[in-house]
């Protein structure tokens, strides 16, 4: 059984705003009944304010999909018809305290009604939804390939997994599989699916360099020798040469030399430069 949430549940057991607006100002259909999941909106339009100022469902599906148009009729009601265009299907998923990954298709299958809505309502015909444009890729749920990058491209979507969960490609014969995960790479490109490059530190002046050591020997390195009872003094930086005087315990200490390599040094090259050297100079 799903994991729903409690708002969810109570979006499907008590939903928002079933029915159909008479006259309506917009009309938007989406998804098949011979897919599972079919949405139509309708909406009233103050043609003066451009507010939404009602807005019904009806919908065939399962408990996510009634709870997504339930929760996006009360979303936009009162919004203009721009403010309206600016949410998305993971607002309406965040509006239920999440869906299932399985089931965020619904949510998207809201997202793509409300562009139809609008499109009618502006006299266009929409053509955004996969049922109207581009390459049919899933043959089992009628989803092209355009369908399948704007999912990506909207959602950061990386695995051929979650486009299943999003669009239901992928979820019947299999048999598209390799063509979806080419087309999330066609979307990210083939960089943004490796190892993001470690971050390179940025080059700095020799001011800025003098300060920041001052700042990692006095709140990261004084107090762990401090514990103790040993101390260090920044006396002088010289190009990467970083001249300290050992005090305390420290002064005099038989592993002093190791502590001024394998701690300070390290320390100041891994938050600093990599290329700095530490050397005791007397005080």
């Amino acid at each position: 059984m799903w994991d729903y949430t409690e708002k969810v549940r109570e979006h499907f057991l008590n939903p928002r705003n079933v029915g159909e607006i008479e006259n309506p100002d917009a009309v938007g259909e989406v998804g098949n009944i011979t897919c599972g999941d079919a949405l139509r909106l309708t909406l009233r339009i103050d043609k003066e304010t451009q507010r939404i100022v009602d807005a019904k469902f009806k919908t065939f599906g399962c408990a996510s999909a009634i709870a997504s148009s339930s929760a996006l009729t009360e979303i936009i009601k009162g919004k203009t018809l721009e403010e309206a265009l600016q949410v998305g299907n993971e607002q309406i998923a965040e509006f239920l305290g999440g869906l299932p990954e399985e089931k965020m298709h619904c949510s998207v299958m809201g997202r793509d009604a409300l562009e139809a809505a609008f499109a009618n309502y502006r006299g266009l015909h929409y053509e955004s939804s996969d049922e109207d444009e581009g390459r049919l890729v899933c043959r089992c749920f009628g989803v092209t390939d355009e369908k399948i990058k704007r999912v990506v491209r909207e959602n950061h979507l990386t695995t051929v997994e979650e486009v299943t969960h999003y669009c239901k490609a992928g979820g019947g014969c299999g048999s598209c599989l390799h063509e979806i995960e080419d087309l999330i790479k066609e979307v990210h490109g083939e960089q943004s699916l490796k190892e993001p490059e470690p971050k390179q530190k940025r080059k700095l002046t020799n001011l800025q360099k003098i300060a920041l050591i001052q700042k990692v020997v006095q709140e990261e390195i004084r107090p762990v020798l401090a514990k103790d009872n040993g101390d260090l003094v920044l006396m002088d930086v010289v190009g990467n040469r970083v001249l300290v005087s050992l005090r305390g315990s420290c002064a005099g200490c038989p592993v002093a030399p190791i502590t001024l390599k394998s701690y300070v040094q390290e320390k100041l090259r891994e938050l600093v430069s990599e290329d700095l050297v530490v050397e005791e100079v007397p005080s």
